[in-house]
């Protein structure tokens, strides 16, 4: 479902009507699902199906890694959809200048570069911490908390540095979309058409809720790597950003958004 629904989103978004820096944007959040559910998912499938449910220290680095750099970068990338929304709305005769090709290349780029520093940092201060006991976690795939438990050393001095990193990965960003969304909710009640105010409201709602959905559950994750939560909502909170969360993102843009409906329409139509 995860695959087919961005697979759909990326088809759609590269129609020539939608050739805007909002869609180039969604296409890169198609990708960033993709790849995140393709690295958690498959592995969890199989653990459930197998009795071996081994992985090996250098494939559940790999993991680790893969997990953090995609999941950092697509709030790096969460924010700069706010910033496009808010140019869009908020300066729309400067909109196609300050947006450009360039522009929103490098700020996937910039995206990508500072989704992987967090990752190299957070993956291998992880792995130098000394594992001992039973090296079994109670998970479905090898993030920071489960890992940080099985430690028989000290950890408190990682544990400031996973609450600096979350701080900088989702607080900061997450800050910055509200300012935008701000400045547009004010924009939005400028507009006398109750049309024109639905279709920004429509538009602005999906990546709001997607934003809500990351920060809520990574929040909950990664501020207190060792909180005492029960032991399902361990495992519930990481499945929504990792699982879910890329699979309701086709659907959270495509049925609220007018443009994509009817570019999907026209193309089955043609196909048909």
């Amino acid at each position: 479902i995860t695959i087919i629904g961005n697979l759909l989103i990326f088809m759609v978004t590269v129609h020539p009507t939608l050739r805007t820096p909002m869609y180039f944007f969604l296409r890169v959040l198609s990708f960033l699902d993709t790849s995140t559910a393709s690295i958690v998912v498959p592995k969890m499938l199989v653990n459930f199906l197998s009795e071996d449910r081994n992985i090996s220290y250098m494939g559940c680095a790999t993991q680790l890694y893969c997990v953090i750099f995609l999941g950092a970068t697509e709030w790096f990338l969460l924010a700069a959809m706010a910033y496009d929304r808010y140019v869009a709305i908020c300066n729309p005769l400067r909109y196609a200048i300050i947006m450009n090709s360039r522009v929103c290349h490098s700020m996937v780029l910039l995206s990508f570069c500072s989704g992987n520093a967090v990752s190299v940092v957070q993956t291998a201060w992880v792995f130098t911490l000394p594992f001992c006991g039973p090296k079994k976690i109670n998970y479905f795939f090898c993030d920071i908390p489960p890992l940080i438990m099985l430690s028989c050393t000290d950890t408190s001095l990682y544990e400031k540095q996973t609450l600096t990193a979350t701080v900088l990965v989702i607080f900061v960003p997450f800050c910055l979309i509200l300012v935008y969304y701000a400045c547009i909710t004010t924009s939005i009640l400028k507009i006398s058409s109750v049309e024109g105010r639905h279709k920004i409201f429509s538009t602005c709602s999906s990546h709001l809720i997607v934003v809500t959905l990351y920060c809520g559950s990574g929040s909950l994750i990664y501020l207190r790597p060792k909180a005492r939560y029960p032991r399902d909502a361990k495992k519930f909170l990481p499945l929504i950003y990792t699982a879910i969360t890329p699979m309701l993102n086709p659907l959270i843009y495509s049925l609220r958004n007018k443009d994509v409906k009817e570019v999907l329409i026209r193309m089955m139509a043609e196909l048909m």
